[in-house]
């Protein structure tokens, strides 16, 4: 086909402004492209930030200050995966662990292998969680302590006893014993504590077994996952006016139409887009509450010993001069793309409603 310059001439200045349109678009792409991504930034902190404790916006969306790790080996306890960096929380939290760890204890558990808490300034991960961003998660493994020290080398590299049949759902029943259920009673029992995540699996069989008080079972939400260990979510702390709390969880036993939802087809349906970028591989700083820009550019504490919880009273950076209050968040923050909504703060911690009814005898 033969184009006429006329042809051509006429549309010049159609062609001009498309070729401007197409070009902008790639400056605003390597712009954007150019930006820091927040896990960057925020795995690169190896220590916390010297201020008050507090924790800003949504577990998922958020950061902290003040942050406390616990020590890698307690009486009752062993850090699991430890250059990752993330036996870091808020005091609460910390000091929490340490008391589940004596409780558990002296209900006959052998002692716990803790998992990711946060990193010291929270934020998100440069792997994994979604949550784990304001210092109030922490995960704890099902498997035992053994009645030995393990070594660094052990701590990286074994792995967790997986309690859940990835086929059925199901518990295995051979590796489900009644001190899993004590240790996970204990662990609802602090008022502190909001929600535990676990397994569909492991939700049916404290369903099913469970007898006499089952006040406690509230607490407890299926989620995907969680199938070697138990997520402990607290709430928003005294001092921390800018968390973003969850809405409380219902008030009975969970164990009805939302829980038989996980033992139909749809929530394990294959990903339809399992390309698709992590919300923490597309957030920057303009999507974190404002204040985190402050919890970055504070200085480090003096060193990780510092600022390690002993019990009966935490040698916190907090105790230095705090430095001026962080902004107030001023709106939401920046936009993500729909493949990053899960980042924001929902009412429920993604539990959803059946969305058909389902057969009579499923999670009965």
């Amino acid at each position: 086909m033969t184009i006429s310059m006329r042809s051509l001439t006429g549309r010049r200045p159609f062609l001009t402004a498309a070729l401007a349109i197409v070009a902008l678009a790639g400056l605003v792409a390597g712009a954007i492209t150019a930006e820091p991504r927040a896990k960057d930034l925020f795995g690169a902190k190896k220590l916390p930030a010297v201020a008050a404790a507090q924790s800003f916006g949504f577990y998922s969306k958020g950061c902290f200050t003040g942050g406390v790790a616990i020590p890698m080996d307690g009486q009752n306890w062993e850090v699991m995966r430890p250059s990752r960096n993330r036996r870091w929380g808020h005091p609460t939290m910390i000091a929490l662990i340490e008391k589940l760890s004596r409780d558990a204890a002296a209900d006959g558990w052998p002692g716990l292998l803790i998992g990711d808490i946060s990193q010291p300034r929270g934020g998100p991960m440069l792997t994994g969680h979604a949550s784990h961003q304001i210092g109030l998660d922490a995960d704890i493994w099902l498997t035992p302590m053994p009645d030995r020290k393990l070594t660094t080398q052990e701590r990286e590299n074994i792995s967790a006893t997986l309690m859940v049949d990835d086929k059925t759902h199901l518990v295995k029943d051979r590796l489900w014993k009644p001190i899993h259920t004590k240790l996970l009673k204990r662990a609802a029992s602090y008022p502190e504590v909001e929600r535990i995540l676990v397994n569909p699996g492991i939700k049916k069989k404290l369903c099913d077994t469970v007898t006499g008080d089952r006040t406690w079972l509230r607490k407890i939400r299926p989620f995907w996952g969680h199938d070697y260990h138990f997520h402990i979510r607290i709430g928003c702390q005294p001092g921390s006016p800018n968390c973003k709390g969850q809405e409380a969880t219902p008030d009975d036993d969970g164990c009805g139409k939302p829980l038989a939802w996980w033992f139909t087809e749809e929530p394990w349906r294959p990903n339809k887009n399992p390309d698709a970028p992590k919300a923490r591989d597309l957030m920057t700083m303009a999507n974190l509450p404002k204040q985190c820009q402050f919890v970055l550019d504070q200085p480090d504490a003096d060193s990780a010993e510092a600022v390690t919880y002993r019990g009966g009273g935490v040698p916190i950076a907090a105790r230095a001069p705090e430095p001026d209050a962080p902004p107030p968040i001023a709106g939401n923050a920046g936009g993500l793309p729909n493949a990053a909504n899960a980042f924001t703060a929902t009412p429920e911690i993604g539990i959803p409603l059946p969305r058909r009814r389902p057969p009579a005898n499923v999670g009965q």
